[in-house]
């Protein structure tokens, strides 16, 4: 009989706090403040800074930092608003910097 396993996930490298799905990446092509970056549909056990208006590599973006709920290191950010009808998609999305973030139950 096969041995099931759990969801494979990714968690806070500081402090091991559960982040995401890896089922929940739409897109590994992106780019964090330090590096390589994944865009997620989901994040879990986060809290969110204050909204500002911030010019990325794709155009000026509404985003919201987001922080481990336990250590509180600054993972990525929330895309609340794009102002290009080509970046739409990514609102209410999450970046998280792969740096920042550590595989869990693979």
């Amino acid at each position: 009989m096969a041995e099931s396993l759990g969801p494979r996930l990714y968690s806070c490298s500081n402090c091991r706090n559960r982040i995401s799905l890896h089922d929940d990446i739409i897109s590994k092509c992106f780019q964090g403040r330090n590096g390589r970056a994944f865009l997620f549909s989901h994040a879990m056990n986060i809290t969110t800074g204050p909204k500002e208006d911030r010019h990325l590599l794709t155009g000026l973006h509404t985003v919201a930092d987001i922080y481990c709920a336990d250590c509180h290191q600054v993972l990525g950010w929330k895309y609340e608003r794009a102002y290009e009808a080509s970046q739409k998609y990514k609102e209410g999305k999450f970046i998280l910097e792969k740096a920042k973030i550590v595989k869990e139950d693979w």
